[in-house]
């Protein structure tokens, strides 16, 4: 597994946690490398599966070997374990009891979407903000010249949700698309 340590980190913002272990939230990149210069500590990458990535405050030279270590562990926890050879027993229903609070149900936009369309998945997020259940909210665009059109979809979206959900992070952008996570009020 690849450990991404300080300047290696290219994510614009990232969900920071402390020496200590405490949450510091979500900050921009700059700002976290210039806490671990003030704290003599490396900015450490642990997981490059979400947006923004979490990233935390290690003392200098822990953080590889730390990271290291903690994902070889989360690989033995969500390694299947069958029960008795029953069907469906042990792997995925474990990890997803785990898990599935944390899951956020992903919508996908296109960036000229029509407006049927825009009501009905606009509809399928209210019910699951409603329902408790975070909402990621995807606009995919066919070319950079798109993603003013695609981040305009997404802001309307957070209007019009405003009333069911917040918005947990920033808009995302990058040169194919924008996205946005969306939390339960």
């Amino acid at each position: 597994m690849a450990v991404l340590i300080n300047e290696q980190i290219k994510a614009f913002e990232v969900e920071l946690t402390g020496l200590g272990g405490e949450r510091l939230g979500v900050v921009e990149r700059a700002e976290a490398l210039e806490l671990a210069r003030a704290a003599g500590a490396d900015l450490v990458c642990t997981s490059l599966m979400s947006s923004p990535p979490p990233c935390r405050l290690m003392p200098k030279g822990k953080g590889k070997a730390a990271a290291q270590q903690e994902a070889a562990a989360a690989r033995r926890s969500a390694a299947p374990t069958g029960a008795g050879g029953k069907p469906g027993a042990g792997g995925k229903g474990g990890a997803a009891a785990k898990g599935g609070a944390d899951k956020a149900k992903e919508l996908r936009f296109t960036a000229h979407i029509e407006e049927h369309d825009y009501e009905t998945k606009l509809r399928q997020a209210d019910k699951h903000l409603r329902s408790g259940k975070p909402v990621q909210l995807v606009v995919k665009a066919s070319g950079a010249k798109e993603a003013a059109a695609a981040k305009a979809v997404l802001e309307r979206l957070l209007a019009d949700l405003k009333e069911a959900g917040v918005k947990e992070t920033g808009v995302q952008s990058s040169g194919k698309g924008s996205q946005v996570r969306v939390n339960p009020k």
